[in-house]
């Protein structure tokens, strides 16, 4: 019997779980059922030579804001914008921070997120839960929320008066994360740091975008993560510190972990290939350039590749945040006005393998890890997605290492009006993705299903 979306993927090279060999697999259904040597395609199915080419497990990002309510304004993607970039770029799952504002409840929250996704995603999607407030509703329903399946919690030590939080309630998510069994993302900086240089260069007339990065340097960051992950031994919940973007912010990271601190580290794909002369730009091509923590100086870089080469950086996400060019002007006079954030959902793996694998030293095996199997495990994915196994849900990604392309916001599918990642030239890029089955991309456009995705329980 012919499952629907038979898929027979012949004399590729599979990467998946540290291992490279060549074998063909077999799709049935929404799963793998087959891998191995000289597969047979069941009737009507279809068949792909992936001859000279890569065979991936779907690439999941683990750092995505989609719906998001910053600074007066909201970011432009929706989920089916968002997903459809995502899938074209070789993402099949991405985890959405949910990010309620301090005086919003967490429960009104994830009913707003959740129906702004439902029926809208055409890849599967799940949630970190934001606490921006701790009080006894907010901790049921945190409890609440974890037996149906969410598994991370998000917490800022930035961004003061909006979505932070102070120790206290750091102390109580950090507490109940440990009881529930349950890992605890941070931005990491210190939030009063922030607002006195803030305050500081805006009185000495220093409004432009140039600078964002030194009212949120490298220190700031280095003591929010130390700070932290202090919080994580007294009360030994697991951490994971986002967009970790310098080396003196990994060298704290480091350091804990070294004392025996449960902690795990991202970065994003910007802090890998951008510098702060990006941001140091006149007027709105800086501005373009604004996410925090900040582009950094480049001499950060080295650090940080060396760091995902060894594995000491686990993950590598986007923090896809989708301002467009008329939002920035936001803060046109005023730097601390500018939306943070540069969209980034559909370049992150053809950015990670172009510049990690092709032009770098970085494993191919290390960077199927890190750009998806990592997230699959510390998130409670793994192993139904994150890996190509027998048994798993089909996310394919067949890759072609031979296309070379540029990367352009005038064929992005994100709904923004720039990129910052523009010109950048591309050694490779996935020729056909498929999600739980479904072929939903193919050769750079999206052939799948709106609504299909799923929100994963995990």
């Amino acid at each position: 019997m012919t499952l629907p979306n038979s898929l027979l993927i012949q004399n590729g090279e599979l990467v998946s779980d540290g291992r490279r060999y060549k074998a063909d697999l077999l799709i049935e259904g929404e799963t793998i059922t087959q891998i191995g040597e000289n597969l047979t395609a069941p009737d009507g199915a279809r068949v792909i030579d992936a001859s000279g080419k890569y065979v991936f497990p779907g690439f999941i990002d683990p750092h995505v804001h989609v719906h998001l309510p910053f600074m007066g304004t909201f970011a432009k993607d929706t989920h089916t914008t968002a997903s459809q970039a995502a899938l074209i770029g070789g993402t099949t799952t991405f985890i959405e921070m949910l990010c309620p504002a301090g005086n919003e409840k967490l429960a009104g929250a994830w009913e707003i997120w959740t129906n702004k996704a439902e029926g809208k995603s055409a890849s599967d999607y799940t949630f970190h839960l934001g606490v921006t407030r701790w009080d006894e509703e907010t901790e049921a329903t945190l409890r609440q929320l974890v037996a149906d399946g969410m598994k991370s919690f998000k917490v800022f030590l930035a961004y003061k008066g909006a979505f932070g939080i102070d120790d206290a309630a750091l102390y109580g998510v950090c507490k109940l994360a440990k009881e529930l069994g349950v890992i605890v993302t941070a931005h990491c900086e210190n939030a009063d740091l922030v607002s006195q240089l803030q305050q500081k260069l805006l009185a000495e007339g220093k409004t432009g975008p140039e600078w964002h990065e030194p009212s949120r340097p490298e220190g700031v960051e280095a003591e929010g993560t130390a700070h932290f992950a202090t919080f994580l031994e007294m009360t030994g919940a697991k951490g994971y510190v986002v967009h970790l973007s310098n080396a003196r912010a990994l060298e704290a990271a480091l350091a804990a972990k070294a004392r025996g601190v449960d902690i795990d580290v991202e970065v994003v794909i910007p802090h890998l290939l951008l510098d702060k002369t990006y941001a140091e730009r006149p007027g709105i091509e800086g501005a373009k350039h604004v996410m925090s923590p900040p582009l950094r100086d480049k001499s950060n870089q080295p650090a940080l590749w060396q760091a995902l080469e060894l594995g000491q950086i686990d993950t590598v996400g986007t923090d896809h945040c989708p301002f467009d060019v008329g939002q920035k002007h936001m803060g046109d006079g005023n730097f601390t006005l500018i939306p943070n954030g540069i969209p980034a959902i559909e370049d992150r793996v053809n950015l990670l393998y172009t510049y990690g694998v092709s032009r770098g030293n970085l494993r191919l095996e290390r960077f199927v890890d890190a750009a998806s199997t990592r997230a699959a495990q510390l998130f409670g994915l793994y192993p139904r997605k994150g890996t190509l196994s027998v048994g798993s849900d089909a996310d394919i990604v067949v890759f072609d290492p031979h296309y070379r392309g540029v990367v352009s916001a005038a064929t992005s599918h994100m709904n923004n009006d720039y990129s910052g990642f523009e010109g950048f030239e591309l050694d490779g890029r996935p020729e056909l993705v498929t999600v739980r089955g479904e072929v939903a991309a193919e050769n750079g456009e999206f052939v799948g299903t709106v609504g299909r995705g799923q929100l994963l329980r995990r």
